[in-house]
């Protein structure tokens, strides 16, 4: 079923692995420090901010003018241990800029932003992006930060702004949709296979 490649997505990926002391090196103005982050956390980054903009271009101007505020601004991070929730607190903070520049911030709502979506990271699962279009935003981040990006829900929520039970409870509900549609689009192809063959009996 299309539902199994989140899990498996699940499985294999861990929110990206990076130390205060890489950013303290990028503050220091070391750019191979600066090509490591990037390497190790783009993916997440744009996938976060594909959730919040549900257009990859915008996604895509995002996620490189992070790396330029990080680069800027690595001088006055504090040390937490928590360099990647610091980097997507960015990444909302510049996503949602964007969305007010452009007007859409109160005009759109979650689901006319979802129908203008392209989940890349969902790979060649149609029915996935389809369904996944179907979530609210906040239900649409929750299922790409923790089932895609690897973040455990107390870190979704903490990026999400809102308290771990609303944040499980946006995912859970997010999930039972998730299948409830791919479900029926399922017995709706196996409907079609059914005809398909019977016709060519006929035939």
């Amino acid at each position: 079923m299309f539902l199994c490649s989140i899990s498996a997505n699940q499985e294999k990926r861990k929110s990206p692995e990076i130390s205060d002391a890489l950013i303290n090196q990028i503050a220091m103005g070391n750019k191979e420090a600066l090509r490591e982050l990037y390497e190790k956390t783009s993916s997440a980054v744009y996938g976060f901010a594909l959730s919040i903009l549900a257009n990859q271009h915008d996604a895509q101007d995002v996620m490189q003018e992070l790396y330029v505020k990080v680069y800027e601004n690595a001088p006055q991070y504090v040390c937490r241990g928590k360099p990647m929730a610091w980097l997507l607190t960015i990444t909302r903070n510049l996503s949602l800029m964007k969305l007010r520049e452009k007007g859409r911030f109160e005009q759109m709502d979650g689901k006319e932003r979802g129908e203008e979506a392209c989940f890349s990271d969902l790979g060649e699962h149609e029915a996935l992006k389809a369904a996944m279009n179907l979530l609210s935003e906040i239900q649409r981040q929750a299922v790409m930060l923790h089932a895609l990006s690897g973040f455990k829900h107390h870190e979704c929520a903490a990026l999400l702004k809102i308290p771990l039970s609303t944040e499980l409870s946006h995912y859970h509900r997010a999930i039972k949709k998730l299948k409830a549609h791919l479900l029926n689009e399922e017995e709706r192809n196996n409907e079609k296979s059914g005809c398909g063959a019977a016709a060519e009996k006929r035939c």
